[in-house]
């Protein structure tokens, strides 16, 4: 996926802007396996996602609490990070080889005060990442298992291939025993 698509994905730019944002951008490569964000360390980057997937967890209890799958078209970034510089909470493990666009959160600050258009784009995400992480915190406190792995497969089917089910039961806050059991009702 190309970078203008993304970057639409937020809000559309005039073109000007556009170009100026993806001069600040770097096309980067990591393989599977790959921790993209360590927890209790400030990061500098954000990163928008080209070709892969990855998964934010945290670690609890000696096991991981898988949160949220991105992939291809969405954007990576600890937001504790990117709003107050502070250390973020989350690791970011790639689960395919991944290509990505960084950006440097330095720069990007930059372009906020030189562009409004881009300010406003950025307005435009934080807004839309607020809005998803709502829609997860409902999704979590008010669905059962069933409706949660329903809604996850109808909104992104391709997850389910692309990613362990250990991820997806820890996703869904169930077992894969659960998982196994809701999966063979749907069938």
């Amino acid at each position: 996926m190309n970078s203008n698509i993304i970057f639409d994905k937020i809000s559309k730019l005039p073109e000007s802007s556009r170009k100026t944002l993806e001069e600040n951008i770097t096309l980067v490569s990591f393989p599977k396996g790959h921790i993209l964000l360590k927890a209790g360390k400030i990061e500098s980057n954000i990163y928008f996602i080209k070709k892969g997937i990855v998964r934010a967890y945290v670690n609890q209890n000696d096991s991981d609490v898988t949160f949220w799958f991105g992939k291809e078209g969405e954007t990576i970034l600890s937001m504790k990070s990117y709003v107050e510089n502070q250390k973020g909470y989350e690791d970011i493990e790639l689960l395919e080889d991944c290509d990505l666009y960084e950006l440097k959160t330095t720069n990007l600050q930059r372009l906020f005060e030189e562009d409004i258009h881009i300010a406003n784009w950025g307005r435009k995400f934080a807004e839309k990442e607020l809005i998803k992480t709502e829609e997860r915190l409902i999704s979590r406190q008010f669905k059962t298992a069933s409706e949660r792995y329903n809604e996850l497969i109808t909104n992104n089917p391709d997850l389910i291939k692309r990613v362990q089910l250990g991820h997806i039961a820890s996703y869904l806050g169930i077992t894969q025993v659960s998982l196994s059991r809701i999966r063979a009702e749907i069938k």
